[in-house]
């Protein structure tokens, strides 16, 4: 049964944990230095959708977006493999064949056909298991939305928390929950991202166009933690560190991984509080996180992440 308000759901269980964390801390002080750090002139565009990403102004792109969300996770242990490959794979094969994400083909998908379209060499991380989401949202897409993700979109009458509950009621591959303590917490990472895609790519017009896009929470991954950490926003454990910086493991679902996550969003929302009033307007947290993850993304080779294998993100 997914939540009615999907949103704050996980801004209440995200909160719990970060009240209940031992591994993971948020450091007030490092928050205030940020801030203080911060031009008060910081002007935060909507996300720079050229380049690696189809758009044709449609429902195609649409079509696009949900694909690529659903793939929008795990790109280690292979070094090579990044966002932007899936992304730019993506749409080439599109460009070859409009019809190629086309709902009746999506059921069919096989690991080796997604492997080919987008021409990577060898067999890609969780590969199966993104193979499995693709046919998950193909026959799903047939069976509500007559084979088309615009359908989707247009469902949820202008509104992204209802898109984001849309989805998660409708594709289980994109009910990112799990238990700590005995108490259920959701995060729904991939959800709420594609809402944001959506709202950057169309530029909040047409099918972005979304009434309560400031209800979205950031999008809890694994390069937003590493920036946040590296500026001191949040801290970790002694042991905790030690297995990030030694790049082993986090298993999915275990306290440190959930900690880590959860204190992220509740991490951000702060962020967002603070230069909210330090500039005087509302600073969107879809803003927030893309800037965090750029700013990570360029960091990246210096940043340790945290390692989980998992289809959420």
């Amino acid at each position: 049964m997914v939540p009615c308000e999907l949103t704050s759901v996980v801004r209440e269980s995200s909160a719990w944990v970060a009240s209940q964390s031992s591994h993971v801390f948020i450091n007030q002080k490092g928050l205030e230095k940020v801030v203080d750090e911060l031009n008060s002139d910081l002007h935060m565009d909507l996300w720079d959708f050229e380049g690696i990403h189809y758009f044709d102004g449609g429902p195609l792109t649409v079509q696009y977006l949900f694909v690529l969300d659903a793939l929008n996770f795990c790109f280690w242990p292979d070094a090579d493999l990044h966002y932007d490959h899936v992304a730019a794979g993506l749409r080439s094969a599109l460009m070859a064949d409009a019809s190629t994400f086309d709902a009746d083909r999506l059921e069919k998908f096989t690991g080796m056909d997604l492997r080919k379209i987008l021409n990577w060499p060898r067999e890609l991380p969780l590969e199966e298991e993104r193979a499995r989401l693709l046919r998950e949202i193909g026959t799903e897409l047939n069976r509500s939305f007559s084979g088309k993700a615009a359908n989707l979109v247009a469902a949820a009458n202008g509104s992204a928390l209802t898109l984001v509950n849309l989805i998660a009621s409708h594709f289980p591959g994109f009910r990112d929950h799990c238990i700590y303590k005995g108490r259920q917490v959701f995060i729904y990472k991939r959800a709420q991202i594609f809402v944001a895609d959506l709202w950057g790519a169309f530029k909040g017009k047409s099918f972005g166009a979304f009434k309560d896009i400031q209800g979205l929470t950031m999008f809890a991954d694994y390069i937003v933690p590493a920036i946040l950490r590296h500026l001191g926003i949040i801290s970790y454990s002694p042991s905790l560190a030690n297995k990030v910086d030694s790049f082993n493991e986090l298993p999915p679902g275990t306290e440190e991984e959930v900690e880590i996550r959860a204190c992220t969003i509740v991490a951000v929302e702060k962020l967002g509080e603070l230069l909210s009033a330090k500039i005087g307007r509302q600073v969107l947290t879809v803003q927030l996180d893309w800037w965090l993850w750029s700013t990570g993304i360029s960091l990246q080779s210096k940043l340790p992440c945290h390692r989980t294998h998992t289809i959420y993100y």
